[in-house]
């Protein structure tokens, strides 16, 4: 649920959204999607150059006018120009769920155009901070080789301390946290469904140990449901990561007219004039 930031404010014509006036706001993390998480990336990947294709499914019967045809499903995709990589709006399309959120957006890369796999994809669900996707995407879109790891995994903890979070005490290596405890960014097993090319994802047994990736969440409540949450395939390169996580993490202000209702008491705002 979002709720307006100024819901006594009178509507405005020349004012966006709904009449709402926009606020800076902080932390990021905690600042949700501003209810334009398509938005902002579509825009993100346009800007790129990226194709966009809508691909709609449906039903027709004999004799029934096209206004009264029944979709059944919708799919908008948007490919880079050499078909390396790949990101689809998966809200239309019943999508599985991550954290018991429906995924929103499913980011794919491949190390060949020929290949008819992906070789790792990322999830990230409503309210996920549209910047710290965009900025993903960008990285992805700038690398060489989208499917080739450089790095090493502390490189995305690193991005995350530098903006003041904190690791875990009992798992330093590979978690960390904000200094409020509600959003958290862990390396560990991946949930079930997340697509990565490498075989091993497919043959572990149930009593052994997964491949391990990167996943990213805020609770504002402990045992409550989650704000948002985003996972990354065990074979995505961690620079990738680390660019997300430094830009979730960040502590510059973002602009929001709607806040979400599980965190609007715990973020700064400043009008935005």
């Amino acid at each position: 649920m979002e709720a307006p930031l100024y819901p006594d404010f009178p509507p405005d014509s020349s004012t966006p959204c709904g009449g709402q006036p926009a606020f800076w706001v902080g932390p990021r993390h905690l600042a949700g999607d501003d209810g334009c998480l398509y938005d902002v990336v579509a825009d993100t990947l346009a800007g790129l150059g990226w194709t966009s294709l809508t691909i709609v499914r449906g039903r027709h019967e004999p004799h029934e006018a096209p206004e009264d045809c029944q979709v059944l499903r919708s799919t908008v995709l948007h490919i880079s120009p050499d078909a390396l990589r790949w990101a689809q709006w998966c809200l239309a399309d019943e999508p599985f769920h991550l954290g018991e959120l429906p995924i929103a957006w499913q980011v794919s890369a491949r190390a060949e155009a020929s290949s008819p796999l992906a070789q790792w994809s990322a999830y990230f669900t409503r309210d996920v901070p549209g910047e710290a996707v965009a900025d993903f995407l960008l990285a992805l879109d700038a690398s060489d080789q989208p499917a080739v790891l450089y790095a090493g995994p502390e490189l995305v903890l690193d991005a995350v301390c530098a903006h003041g979070w904190f690791r875990d005490t009992d798992q330093p290596q590979v978690a960390a946290t904000d200094p409020t405890f509600t959003s958290h960014i862990s390396l560990g097993e991946v949930p079930p469904l997340i697509q990565d090319a490498d075989p091993r994802a497919l043959i572990a047994e149930e009593d052994e140990r997964g491949l391990a990736g990167w996943q990213a969440w805020a609770e504002p409540v402990l045992g409550a449901p989650y704000l948002w949450a985003a996972s990354f395939a065990a074979s995505i390169p961690h620079d990738l990561v680390a660019t997300f996580a430094a830009s979730l993490s960040s502590t510059a202000p973002v602009l929001r007219r709607v806040l979400p209702e599980a965190t609007q008491e715990r973020l700064l705002r400043a009008p935005a004039t």
